[in-house]
């Protein structure tokens, strides 16, 4: 039995070898059909999967960890952060197994929570991923001393998107503050703000459509490291 409950999309096109993993990750309040609504315009190569939050917060509402804000300010629940973590690391073992899917090309696509997430394990499973894209997100500071190494990461596509009118997670405080803890890093950082509040805009998802479908052409982390910014 599957760890965590989701949903699939198979493959529309046909790629050399077996299938990418796409795994999409939603935000707190949401639910595993949330994203999924965005599989559709992703390359067809992708075999997608959505997944749901380990936590109920609402009736058909899920979380990867509780959060409140406080004075402007998120506070979370540590613990239960990191057991998502794991949760998700198992998970993608579990769903490369079950669809036969190719391990080497596991690319994650999160929104705000699920950004969280995303982010997380590019900081600390790096060689499990191919790519990641973290959509209105930020960068846990309880993540940051489980990081590894900075050469575990070399190379590692990471393409961060917020909005630049964001009431949630605003983006000088967040946004740019992920930003700036990656660009020190050697993962090839893509980051774009773009005239939105906290939500996926049309001109957002173009861009990471485009990303994705970008990163299928090329061999795993055979690109430049360093940060391409765009405001």
């Amino acid at each position: 039995m599957d760890s965590l409950t989701h949903r699939t999309q198979k493959p529309a096109q046909p790629s050399p070898g077996k299938p990418p993993l796409l795994l999409l990750l939603h935000g707190v309040g949401s639910h595993e059909g949330d994203l999924m609504g965005l599989a559709p315009y992703v390359d067809g190569r992708f075999f997608a999967v959505s997944a749901r939050g380990p936590l109920t917060v609402g009736p058909g509402a899920y979380a990867w960890f509780h959060v409140a804000f406080e004075a402007g300010s998120p506070v979370i629940v540590p613990e239960e952060a990191e057991e998502s973590r794991h949760a998700l690391i198992r998970f993608i073992d579990e769903v490369i197994t079950r669809y036969d899917l190719d391990p080497e090309r596991v690319y994650l696509m999160g929104f705000s929570q699920g950004a969280i997430m995303g982010l997380s394990l590019a900081l600390t499973v790096p060689d499990r991923l191919a790519g990641v894209v973290a959509m209105s997100g930020r960068i846990l500071p309880q993540i940051l001393p489980q990081a590894v190494s900075p050469e575990r990461m070399k190379g590692l596509p990471i393409f961060v998107v917020h909005g630049e009118f964001d009431p949630l997670l605003p983006v000088d405080e967040y946004g740019r503050r992920t930003r700036d803890i990656l660009a020190r890093l050697p993962v090839a950082l893509t980051y774009r703000e773009y005239a939105m509040a906290h939500q996926v805009s049309d001109e957002s998802l173009r861009d990471v459509v485009r990303w994705l479908a970008e990163r299928l052409e090329r061999p795993r982390r055979d690109e430049p490291t360093g940060s391409e910014v765009r405001r």
